[in-house]
């Protein structure tokens, strides 16, 4: 079955087209509303000579017919060109580009739809920091007298703020479905246990076979040794994000990404907060410089006490009417050094993958710590150190960066190969972001590892910072507490990495990381036109303050007529 809708559009509102040009037949990108153009059920746009848009409706079984067929147009011998095992947002993402590739695509959940990201991680949690952030601008009398406003004393309902949380996350989760289902990949409920080469079984029974398989298992949380999770006293993030009740007191184990948005969403609720932290100093996974000022904003200020170098050898849940207890032993001499009672522990200590039950030992491929290993294509290698055929592994399963868009890009990254296109992905230019109160975002190398880098290579490394007090819209905010760190090369003007504190940080860092994708050189990147006045020159002074040595001369060697 297939159908076409003729779209006019009047010659005056186009630029005219020359005749017989290439480009009067190629294929139109239409997004509608930020979503695929699959989702509405248009699979191809093209423009005639004659400013007329023909855009071509496929029905969905129509495309898998077609996708199931081998190169010469015969049969595929397989039931998938390509099968995912797991259903989070790195397998969704390997989904939706295979079917724009034309790949016959199927995807195995032995959960529900958004892994862990849309149902107890990067979703839900949003709504609880949404919620924390408006608590602080309602608590923040001197804030608000700033800006000549009067506001009563602020609430909130802790069952109407979980429900929040709880409804964005199904809102999420049937959107991930629904446009699976409508773009034709093939839903296949069970857990998928890989047989043997390009063979699975989903479920108890079901036998499936495909060209390429991507394994997308994802992580739990990990809760080290001698911690006893009762999921009401000492909770993981997954019962947290559920938000059953908020403690007077609070311990949080772990001060990295996970801790520090927990402790801008309890304090904001009126808990009191001690991190322990198993290293000398918080925030170790930040750039120090950045993690210093962070500390003096997020956590100094705020009702957060803190333990540095300790381990919580020994957690004990609440039970009859005594509190939780913690025993707390120095990291180095493994000495008890102090013992905690609190209302409640929350372990954000990191997560491990989820990769028990796979069949790995089907294809000889032995773990690494519960990590697959990978190549640098994601390439799945076996125990003798080979390449395993036609199967990958993305996300947190692999270990790489943990991270649900990382996982989504790689998995778009192995549609390219399986399709073709050679491809690695830069993992140096993926983003990362805390969203607390204010934002922290970062992409690159912090300063001391390019420093490393720099010494072991034999380059110079400079650095170049803004304050957000010199940003108009901060300041018209009455949000100037902020910094961007610029690290980068002198002599050529590469961006090494760049680090961001401030209000919307989480937003502005891209502009750095597609510049290190792409592989903008700051002497480019210093040509860019930023509108004023919006947050995103603090980016543009970022860059207009970095001294590139005189020789180095832009990649922009003509002007370009607009």
């Amino acid at each position: 079955m297939h159908s076409s809708i003729s779209l006019s559009i009047s010659s005056s509102s186009l630029t005219p087209l020359r005749s017989n040009s290439p480009a009067d037949f190629a294929p139109i990108n239409l997004r509608f509303c930020g979503l695929r153009r699959e989702a509405f059920g248009f699979s191809s746009l093209k423009r005639s000579h004659f400013n007329r848009l023909h855009i071509s409706v496929a029905s969905s079984s129509s495309r898998k017919v077609s996708a199931a067929l081998s190169a010469n147009g015969s049969p595929s011998k397989f039931d998938y060109d390509l099968l995912i095992i797991g259903a989070g947002v790195g397998g969704h993402g390997a989904a939706l580009h295979a079917v724009e590739k034309g790949l016959k695509t199927a995807i195995v959940e032995g959960d529900v739809v958004g892994g862990t990201c849309v149902n107890r991680g990067c979703v839900p949690s949003k709504a609880l920091l949404a919620v924390s952030g408006r608590m602080r601008e309602l608590q923040n009398e001197h804030h608000l007298k700033a800006l000549g406003l009067q506001v009563s004393a602020a609430g909130y309902d802790r069952q109407g703020v979980a429900d929040h949380a709880n409804n964005l996350a199904s809102k999420i989760r049937s959107n991930l479905t629904n446009s699976m289902k409508a773009l034709g990949v093939d839903i296949l409920t069970g857990v998928g246990t890989i047989l043997g080469p390009q063979k699975v079984q989903v479920g108890s029974d079901k036998i499936v076979t495909a060209k390429d398989i991507i394994i997308a298992t994802g992580s739990v949380p990990f809760v080290p040794k001698g911690i006893e999770v009762d999921g009401k006293t000492v909770i993981t993030s997954d019962h947290a994000l559920k938000l059953e009740f908020v403690p007077d007191w609070i311990a949080i184990v772990g001060s990295g990404y996970i801790g520090l948005e927990f402790s801008d969403v309890y304090t904001a609720l009126g808990s009191e907060v001690t991190f322990i932290e198993a290293l000398d100093q918080l925030m170790p996974g930040f750039d120090p410089e950045i993690g210093k000022l962070a500390q003096r904003v997020l956590i100094n200020p705020r009702k957060i006490d803190y333990h540095t170098g300790v381990f919580a050898s020994k957690i004990t849940p609440a039970k009859d009417g005594k509190p939780v207890t913690i025993e707390l032993i120095d990291a180095k001499t493994k000495e008890l050094k102090d013992t905690l009672e609190v209302d409640a522990a929350l372990i954000a200590t990191g997560r491990a993958p989820f990769t028990n039950g796979l069949g790995l030992e089907n294809i000889n491929v032995a773990t690494q710590r519960g990590f697959i290993p990978v190549d640098e294509r994601m390439k799945v290698i076996d125990a003798n150190g080979k390449l395993v055929p036609h199967v990958y592994c993305i996300g947190d399963a692999n270990g790489k960066m943990m991270l649900a868009h990382a996982a989504s890009a790689q998995g778009i990254s192995v549609v390219e190969q399986v399709t073709g296109r050679d491809h690695v992905l830069n993992h140096l230019s993926i983003p990362a972001a805390c969203f607390t109160h204010p934002e922290i975002s970062m992409v690159g190398l912090t300063e001391p590892q390019a420093r490393e880098k720099a010494q072991k290579e034999g380059f110079e490394v400079s650095v170049a910072k803004t304050s957000f007090k010199a940003n108009t819209k901060a300041l018209a905010e009455n949000e100037g507490e902020g910094l961007a760190k610029l690290i980068y090369r002198p002599d050529n003007g590469e961006i090494l990495g760049v680090h961001i504190f401030g209000l919307h940080a989480a937003d502005l860092i891209h502009e750095a990381s597609n510049a290190i994708a792409l592989g903008t050189r700051i002497q480019d990147i210093k040509l860019a036109v930023h509108a004023h006045p919006t947050l995103s020159e603090v980016l543009d002074e970022l860059f207009k303050s970095a001294k590139v040595e005189a020789h180095v001369s832009s990649a922009v060697s003509e002007p370009i007529a607009v």
